[in-house]
Formats: structure tokens, sequence, C-alpha cells
């Protein structure tokens, strides 16, 4: 019995590893797809590569990028903070703010944003003047509604309100995934309920909004794009005057996408990295 043992200890065993040929089969014909479709856009003549190249750095095309990643960026911030407040109100035990959370991310969830950028657009048809000032009172500030919002007023408003409710369901979805026993013991502790949500639950938290949070970010920076139907000069508003101009609507459409993709691309590498920094130290 021990020499048999002995004999199989001193086998040296094999792996052979199952060869799948179902997926290389299929990658091969995703290769053969995806090399036909980049080869016949490559040598179609009808897609002017040389328009293509004219405006991809254009000054024209660059301001409206500028403008794009601007909004972009207003929109991301009135959202992170609208969305904090309505994430606390949401969680609150206070059943009023909880119900007035719920109701605002239901509205601002519910209707496209499209109507929401149109109706902060005509908001002045409703409200011709705004008034600050005491109820039935003097007033200290008055003004015309379109002084007052205009193109960007609308545009901001608009879609800060609508990433404002998606922001969070985000921001609550992460906090939540932290488990009551921290909170808990932190109210063991003495610890006061703000300090505890900023030092214990959000520091927690972050693992989990970040990788939605991102997401959203990029949904802002498309979103934008709405902007062309109240003529607010982002990157697809400029695309669209040039090409109502000469009629190259694919070529500008083409170098509209080329920016799209960079720009999202390269928050894709921003959000790997805050991931992995973020994730160090966990076991997966």
């Amino acid at each position: 019995m021990q020499n048999s043992t002995a004999m199989v200890a001193n086998v040296s065993l094999v792996i052979v590893r199952r060869k799948n040929y179902g997926t290389w089969i299929a990658a091969a014909v995703a290769a053969a797809i995806a090399l036909y479709v980049v080869a016949g856009l490559a040598v179609n003549p009808a897609m002017h590569w040389d328009v293509v190249a004219t405006y991809l750095f254009s000054a024209a095309i660059l301001g409206g990028l500028a403008t794009t990643l601007w909004i972009a960026l207003v929109v991301t911030f009135v959202g992170l903070a609208g969305g904090f407040v309505i994430a606390l109100m949401r969680v609150s035990s206070n059943p009023l703010l909880s119900w007035l959370a719920q109701s605002f991310i239901l509205l601002f969830r519910a209707v496209p944003a499209l109507v929401w950028l149109l109706f902060w657009y005509f908001i002045a048809l409703l409200v011709p003047v705004i008034s600050i000032g005491i109820p039935f009172g003097p007033t200290f500030y008055s003004a015309q509604t379109n002084d007052v919002f205009g193109q960007m007023g609308a545009a901001i408003i608009g879609l800060g309100l609508v990433a404002s409710a998606y922001m969070a369901e985000i921001i609550r979805g992460g906090i939540l995934s932290v488990g009551k026993g921290q909170t808990e013991a932190s109210k063991a502790l003495g610890i006061p309920p703000t300090k505890t949500m900023f030092v214990i639950v959000l520091p927690q938290a972050l693992r989990s909004i970040i990788p939605a949070f991102a997401n959203e970010l990029i949904n802002i920076l498309k979103g934008t794009s709405l902007l062309i139907i109240i003529g607010v000069p982002e990157l697809m508003t400029v695309a669209q005057d040039i090409y109502t101009a000469n009629f190259q609507q694919i070529p500008l459409l083409t170098v509209v996408c080329f920016w799209y993709l960079v720009i999202c691309g390269l928050l894709g590498v921003v959000q790997n990295r805050l991931e992995k920094h973020i994730n160090k130290g966990v076991a997966r």
C-alpha cells in the first residue's frame, strides 16, 4: 500500500486545458464584422474625411466643446449638491421629509429631461416677473424672468434638477450599503449624527457610489446634446449650424462622435483609477 502511494506521488500530473472553440469562433466573427464596418467607413467617399479633418480642431467646434464641458461641470455640481440633500431627506426618519424627497425623485425621473428643458425655457409664460420680498409686503428685488433665466439658466436648472433626482438615488443606495451596525456603534460611542454621516458612513459608501456616479456623469455629458432644442451653443448645436450651411451632415456628426468618445473615454480612465484607489485592501 505504501509503495503504491509513493508511486502515485512520483507521477507528475499534466493539466490539460479544455479547448473552447466556441469563444474563438465568436471572437473571429465579431472581429470580421468590426473590420468590415471600419474598412467600409474608411473607403466610403461619402464620409468626406477631409471635411472631418478640417473641422475636428476648428475654433467653432472647440468653442462648442468648451461650452459642453462647462455646462456638464456646473450641472454635475448642482446635481451632487441637490442629490445629497434629497438623499438625506429620503433616508430621514421624518416621514414628511422622506415623502417630499420621494415626490421630488419621482417627478424629475418620470418626466423626460427634454420636457423639463422646454418647461424652464418657457417659464416666463407662467411667471413673467421674478420678485423677492416679504409676502403681501415690500419687494426687495424684481426682474424679468427672461433676463434672469435665458438659455443658460434653463439649461443648468433643467438638467441640474434631473441630475439631482438620479444623484439622490445613487447616494441613498451608497448610504444603505453601509451596515446599520456602523451607525448603531457610533450612537453607542456618543458620536453626533452629522459626524457619523460624514466620517463613518459616507467614506464607506463611496465604494458603491463612485461607479454609479461615473455613469451618471457620462449621462450628464451626453445629455448636454439636448440643449440643441433651446439653442445653447454647445457641441451639437455648433455642428448643426455648420452642416446646415455646408450640407456635410455625416462628417460633422463624425466630429461630434469623436469628441464625445474622447471625453467619455477619459472619464472612464479616471473612474477606474478612483475605484482601484478606494478598493485597496478590500478582498474581492
